[in-house]
């Protein structure tokens, strides 16, 4: 990553951090820096601001690590099933801080971390289909078989991603905003925010995109070094 593109990423997450989280939330917003009344978030809206690009790139990492197993089926090359792991240790690391930041939030608008809520149970059981990816590679020694069958695996993990992320949760009885007994579907999917409110969101969906392309680039090399440096000493 150049140094403009490092520069650029510090200044929207700078913008970001600041202003999501000191910016006020009012009634009737008259400044630029005022935020709207949420129904049913308040002040706990702020957490959009980090929560749902979290679970964004959570997507985005794992499209990407099933895109390098695709490629790797059609090249055999074992570069690409680096970058596929390198996408898959992100995604996980993201999910997480998606399952982490959404319990924070729990615990302030519903008085408990887990409530069994439909989104908090689809992103479990994510974490459940990834994890069991992970103890699949550290069970095989063969570099190829390894490849071939986490490539295998991730294609068909992700078949899962859209229907727990985006289906799941809307169409079941929950407490998250945007299950099917509530009266919209959520602050994010109909936008009940004002100008600055947006901006800052879509700062933040950006900033958080370039910084896991940031992370994967480095995460992959890391890997094309630690399997050299493997390979020399043995």
């Amino acid at each position: 990553m150049n140094n403009i593109i490092k520069a650029v990423l510090f200044g929207l997450m700078s913008f970001v951090i600041i202003g999501g989280i000191s910016f006020p939330i009012v009634e009737t917003p008259a400044n630029w820096y005022e935020f709207p009344i949420i129904r049913g978030l308040e002040e706990k809206a702020k957490i959009i601001f980090f929560h749902v690009p979290t679970a964004w790139i959570t997507v985005i990492a794992f499209l990407s690590a099933m895109i390098s197993g695709v490629k790797y089926l059609r090249k055999k090359d074992l570069d690409d099933d680096a970058k596929s792991l390198a996408a898959l240790q992100l995604g996980f690391l993201f999910c997480v801080l998606a399952t982490v930041t959404g319990a924070i939030w729990a615990k302030f608008n519903w008085g408990t971390y887990w409530n069994w809520d439909p989104r908090q149970t689809s992103i479990f059981i994510l974490m459940l289909i990834y994890g069991s990816l992970f103890a699949l590679r550290s069970a095989i020694e063969n570099e190829d078989k390894k490849a071939r069958l986490s490539a295998v695996y991730s294609i068909f993990a992700f078949l899962t991603v859209p229907f727990f992320v985006f289906i799941m949760p809307r169409i079941m009885v929950g407490l998250h905003p945007g299950s099917s007994d509530s009266d919209s579907m959520g602050p994010v999917v109909n936008f009940h925010m004002n100008g600055n409110m947006l901006l800052i969101f879509f700062l933040s969906l950006i900033a958080f995109t370039i910084l896991y392309f940031w992370m994967w680039k480095i995460s992959y090399k890391s890997l094309i070094i630690k399997d050299k440096v493997f390979k020399k000493l043995i």
